[in-house]
């Protein structure tokens, strides 16, 4: 076991309640690395199958195996990881009384380090079903395990990272957004440079051809993609598991942000078959969050990341299957079971579908635009943008909430943030407590009644954004490469009208007595049996957190009475979680 433990971001998955500060992990290695007593260990082999491996044998490999989690009865399993590069670290060594596995072991993904028994190992191993089974029937015992779970991933994450390596141009787009997939999703990865890393120009000679290729994504494996797809990514990590064709659940839900990951928690904790799909990233727009400070029973304020990311552990630690990137093409709800079909033809099959697919970021008309996104352009402010303009200007335009995080957010590694709002102020659109704070911050800069009119660029990307003063007309230019633009939502329900969901005239989903139902009781069933809708995607929604995952839990009690009426097909398939990268 290491003697000394890196410090690390404590928001990427919700490890610390209440400080968004770094934090010595070296004061938490009986935490990390906890060892059973023999009393925990009796209690374990309940769920647990023995097994024995002789010295030297393999026990699982990264991305490939999934082991669950290996209780050491006996000898040494020891964990290491090879990258692309060819190098083997030594990550762990775990002794008698203590386990292998981290988040992803709760949902049956493969692990990031290959494992070998040193001396002959006895071991139990649980799979993810029994891991759950254990939290449920051990509550004191499963708040240990799931702490040390969460702390991995963290470490993984922050200074010994594990996951794959991206290697290409530091202003390429593709890398950008492969960047900003691996760290909304809490995912561990390294970036390296080939101009100034002689290791990963070493891999561009072996595997780049020409400019298609960029980015090179290096698995833990060994195995070099060449510009993959999100999707395919997923596929590879196992954040996006193969669709069991003849699996029926009990709830499937669009979207993963707060309403959608309530849906699944209070469903799967009382027992229904769950499935989650999202395009992006759990925790939806409120995931982009910089610091949430209204959200009640967090007076010190919390990450959108954070929270999202004890959403995200909570749904998957009471049974929600959650797939990313899958995005919904289309609702098929002539037959039943329900029918979602993903935009690489697969289809899902449910006894009910929630809606919470939220809102789509809102572009404004600009000349070039799609040219500079993710080369200048952003529509959220995470820790990865933030590092790409440290103590460079910015300029963000929106006067909403979001908005007003995201510049106080920037603030704290920019050098100056040129706030732009149409309005002659933000009083009539932004909470009172973000004014105040962005009033206090001397490197905010507060631009009213201007409107963003054109975009400039050169080889690296944006340079330059031109922008109009509504009441006279007149240019006032701004040189920065970086530009948030937080300017409003549209419903993310264009894949609706097939089935015939009842909208609005702005395209939310219309539910209850404004979707022409007579029950009072289903206010958030839409006009489709069946078919429920939550958080942001709903018309009259409260666009806040706390409502979104309200109506979530609410929705779950809706679901429990519409199936007791119906004739339900039980969820008998597993699925599987194996990825296929090959």
């Amino acid at each position: 076991m290491p003697d000394q433990l890196p410090t690390f971001g404590p928001d990427a998955l919700g490890a610390d309640p209440e400080s968004h500060s770094a934090v010595d992990l070296a004061t938490r290695g009986h935490q990390i690395f906890p060892v059973l007593t023999d009393e925990d260990l009796r209690r374990v082999r309940r769920f647990g199958v023995p097994r024995r491996w002789r010295d030297g044998e393999c026990v699982f490999r990264a991305c490939i195996d999934s082991p669950g989690m290996i209780v050491v009865l006996q000898g040494q399993l020891v964990c290491s990881r090879t990258d692309a590069l060819g190098k083997r670290v030594e990550v762990v060594e775990y002794g008698p009384g203590q386990f292998s596995g981290e988040v992803s072991q709760l949902s049956g993904r493969p692990p990031l380090v290959d494992a070998v028994a040193v001396g002959e190992l006895d071991a139990l191993v649980l799979d993810a079903g029994a891991i759950r089974a254990l939290l449920m029937a051990e509550a004191e015992l499963g708040e240990r395990l799931m702490r040390a779970f969460i702390l991995r991933r963290v470490l993984l994450i922050g200074d010994h990272p594990g996951g794959p390596i991206l290697i290409g141009p530091a202003a390429h787009a593709g890398l950008f957004e492969i960047e900003n997939f691996l760290s909304r999703n809490a995912y561990p990865y390294t970036r390296r440079d080939p101009a100034s890393d002689p290791e990963a120009a070493q891999l561009v000679r072996e595997h780049w051809h020409d400019a298609s290729d960029w980015p090179l994504v290096a698995l833990p494996d060994g195995f070099v993609m060449r510009n993959p797809t999100l999707v395919e990514l997923g596929r590879c990590l196992g954040t996006l598991p193969r669709i069991d064709r003849g699996k029926v659940y009990d709830v499937l839900v669009v979207g993963a942000g707060p309403a959608g990951l309530a849906t699944a928690v209070y469903a799967a904790s009382e027992g229904l078959s769950v499935m989650v799909l999202d395009q992006r990233a759990y925790g939806g727009q409120a995931g982009a969050s910089a610091r949430i400070e209204n959200f009640l029973g967090f007076p010190t304020g919390i990450s959108g990341r954070a929270l999202a990311g004890r959403s995200y552990v909570q749904a998957i630690k009471f049974g929600a299957e959650i797939a990313i990137p899958a995005q919904a093409a289309r609702l098929l709800c002539q037959e039943r079971p329900l029918k979602v079909e993903l935009e690489d033809g697969s289809c899902l099959r449910a006894n009910s579908v929630v809606l919470a697919a939220g809102a789509r970021y809102r572009k404004p008309d600009l000349p070039e635009l799609g040219r500079y996104e993710g080369r200048g352009v952003y529509y959220w402010a995470s820790p990865v943008e933030a590092s790409l303009c440290r103590r460079q200007p910015v300029v963000l335009v929106g006067g909403g909430n979001s908005a007003g995080q995201a510049a106080v957010f920037l603030a704290a590694h920019a050098s100056v943030v040129h706030l732009m709002v149409r309005r002659s102020g933000l009083e009539d659109t932004m909470s009172s407590y973000l004014i105040e704070r962005i009033a206090a911050t001397p490197n905010i800069v507060l631009h009213t009644r201007l409107e963003p009119a054109a975009l400039d660029g050169d080889d690296g990307g944006l340079s330059r954004v031109r922008c109009r003063a509504i009441p006279d007309g007149r240019e006032i230019g701004f040189e920065t490469r970086h530009l948030f633009l937080f300017v409003g939502a549209d419903p993310n329900s264009d894949w609706l009208h097939e089935c015939g969901v009842a909208l609005d005239g702005k395209g939310f989903v219309l539910t209850g007595i404004d979707a022409g139902r007579e029950h009072h009781q289903r206010a958030l069933e839409t006009s489709v049996d069946g078919v429920f809708a939550v958080g942001d995607v709903r018309a009259g929604s409260t666009k806040r957190v706390a409502a979104a995952a309200g109506e979530g839990a609410a929705a779950v009690a809706q679901i429990h009475g519409y199936l007791a009426n119906q004739l339900v097909v039980p969820a008998e398939a597993e699925i599987n979680v194996f990825p296929a990268h090959r």
